[in-house]
């Protein structure tokens, strides 16, 4: 078996189990992309895709991190949650794993509630907080979800050419 058919097998894995990644918390959706199209520009010896693009793919990922973290803090702190609430929604984020694929959803917005609940004991403020992070946190998928799509349209335009 070629070495570069392996690479390519593992870039398609790393690929597949980032476009994952977006929507599992627990799985580091974007750099497992980049990871991937990295190893498929490598195992041609860069000759479709070379480093300018893959600095612009990288630059991106480092990117969707920002967008991962902007987007539930300033979700939260929109509505003044406070630090149980943030902890609420990354704890209900790893319960929600069990109960796929409900617990996704539901599983940040009733960590958000309750960690919230349990500051302020009020059930319609730790609602809105609870409502607001979740929102944030798929504000922040659909934006991972343009920055997939564009690194994975990046790649193949380069690689195409």
């Amino acid at each position: 078996m070629d070495l570069s058919f392996i690479l390519y097998l593992v870039a398609a894995f790393c690929i597949a189990l980032g476009i994952a990644g977006i929507v599992l918390p627990a799985l580091p959706g974007i750099p497992l992309v980049f990871l991937g199209l990295l190893l498929a520009a490598w195992s041609d010896g860069f000759v479709h895709v070379g480093w300018p693009v893959l600095t612009v793919l990288a630059v991106l990922t480092v990117l969707s991190f920002v967008v991962d973290v902007l987007a539930t803090v300033v979700g939260a702190q929109r509505v003044g949650a406070s630090r149980k609430a943030l902890w609420g929604t990354f704890i209900g984020s790893i319960a929600g794993l069990f109960f796929m694929p409900v617990g996704l959803f539901l599983g940040p917005l009733l960590g958000a509630l309750v960690g919230e609940y349990w500051h302020s004991r009020e059930l319609g403020r730790s609602t809105r907080v609870g409502l607001a992070t979740w929102l944030g946190i798929l504000l922040g998928m659909a934006l991972k979800v343009a920055l997939l799509v564009a690194m994975l349209g990046l790649f193949a335009f380069a690689w195409l050419l």
